[in-house]
C-alpha cells in the first residue's frame, strides 16, 4: 500500500477508536463515580445492579457499549478494521484478529452482570450484534484480497460474540467464551496463512491464485486446519464452538431474523474457507498465477511454525473438548 493510503487507515483507525474511548471513559467515570470503586470485582460484589434501571445506568450502558462498539468494530463504526489491512500481517493476526478487537467484547462479558440488568441491554446488543453479522457477510463475499475477506469475516464473528452476550443466557455466555478462542486460533492461522501467500507469490488477490498445494503443501496443510475449523466441520475446534452458538440461541429464545442472520453468517464462514483452501490451494493453476512468473514454495520453518501451532491447537481442542471445559466454563461463569 502507498504511504497516503497507510495514513489514511491509521487516521480512521484512530479517530474512530479514540472516539469511541473517550465515551467509554465518561461511562467507566460515572460507574466508578456511581458505585465508590473502579475496581472490577468490587464493582460486582457492590450488588448495585439493581441501580442499572434508572436513567443514570442507561447513560452508563449507552457510553460503554459506544466505546465497546468502536473497539470491537460493530456497524456503523466497522469501517476502520478492512482499512487497517494495509498493516503488516502478524500486526493484522495479532491485534485485528486475536486481541485487540475482542477488547470490547471482554468489557462488556466483565460488566455484563451489572449492566445487563438496563432494560436496553439485549435489543441494543442483539441489534448491532446482528447488524454487524449482516454488514460483514455482505462485505466478506464482495471481496477478492485474502486479508480484507478475513477482515470482513472478522466483523461477522465480532457481531456473532456481541449477540450472543445480548441474549444474556448462560449458555450463551460459555458460547461466547468458547467461540472467543475458537476464531482466535484459526482466525490468526488464516492470516499468517494469507502472509504466506503474498510473500511467496506477490499477491493476496484470490481470483487470480490457485494450485498452491502442490509447490506449499506444509501451507496447504495449515490453512485446511484452520479454514475446517473456520467452516465448523468435525473433529476441529470450529465445529464445537458453532454448536454451542446453535444451542444458545435455541435456548435463549432469540428472535427469528436474528437465528437467520447466524445461519447466514456461517454459511458465509463455510464459503470463505472454500475460497481459500479449494480456490488458492486446490483449484485450477490460472493463466493469471502463471503470468505472475514465480515458484512458490513453502517458507522457512520460523514463517509456518505459528500457524502451524494454532491450527493444531484447534484439532487437539476439538478431539479433547472435556478437558478444556472445565476451563471455558470457569472463565464464563
Amino acid at each position: 500500500p502507498s504511504q497516503a493510503q497507510s495514513r489514511r487507515s491509521a487516521q480512521q483507525g484512530l479517530l474512530i477508536t479514540v472516539a469511541g474511548g473517550l465515551a467509554m471513559m465518561a461511562g467507566i467515570i460515572l460507574l466508578g463515580a456511581h458505585s465508590g470503586t473502579y475496581v472490577f470485582s468490587e464493582i460486582l460484589e457492590n450488588n448495585i445492579s439493581s441501580d442499572f434501571t434508572q436513567p443514570l445506568g442507561t447513560w452508563i450502558l449507552c457510553l460503554v457499549a459506544i466505546g465497546a462498539f468502536s473497539k470491537s468494530a460493530q456497524f456503523p463504526l466497522h469501517s476502520w478494521l478492512a482499512n487497517a489491512m494495509v498493516a503488516p500481517t502478524p500486526v493484522s493476526a495479532y491485534l485485528h484478529s486475536a486481541t485487540m478487537v475482542k477488547l470490547g467484547v471482554y468489557l462488556l462479558a466483565r460488566l455484563s452482570p451489572v449492566l445487563s440488568e438496563n432494560a436496553l441491554w439485549t435489543p441494543m446488543l442483539v441489534g448491532v450484534g446482528s447488524i454487524t453479522m449482516l454488514a460483514g457477510l455482505v462485505l466478506a463475499l464482495r471481496e477478492t484480497d485474502l486479508k480484507r475477506i478475513l477482515a470482513y469475516t472478522t466483523i461477522v464473528s465480532l457481531g456473532t460474540l456481541i449477540t450472543m452476550l445480548g441474549l444474556n443466557h448462560p449458555i450463551a455466555i460459555t458460547a461466547t467464551v468458547v467461540f472467543l478462542v475458537v476464531h482466535a486460533l484459526y482466525k490468526a492461522c488464516l492470516f499468517m496463512v494469507a502472509g504466506i501467500i503474498d510473500q511467496q507469490t506477490g499477491t493476496r488477490d484470490s481470483s487470480i491464485l490457485g494450485g498452491l498445494a502442490k509447490s506449499m503443501p506444509i501451507t496447504a496443510i495449515v490453512a485446511c486446519l484452520a479454514a475446517f475449523s473456520m467452516a465448523g466441520l468435525p473433529p476441529l475446534f470450529g465445529f464445537i464452538g458453532k454448536e454451542l452458538l446453535y444451542e444458545a440461541t435455541l435456548s435463549a429464545s432469540t428472535p427469528l431474523v436474528t437465528l437467520l442472520i447466524l445461519v447466514l453468517a456461517n454459511a458465509t464462514m463455510v464459503v470463505v474457507a472454500a475460497i481459500i483452501v479449494l480456490r488458492c490451494f486446490f483449484g485450477i493453476v490460472r493463466q493469471e498465477t502463471k503470468a505472475l512468473n514465480i515458484t512458490p514454495h513453502d517458507p522457512a520453518v520460523s514463517m509456518w511454525i505459528g500457524p502451524l501451532v494454532l491450527a493444531v491447537l484447534s484439532l487437539v481442542l476439538g478431539l479433547v473438548p472435556d478437558k478444556a471445559q472445565d476451563l471455558f466454563s470457569l472463565a464464563a461463569s
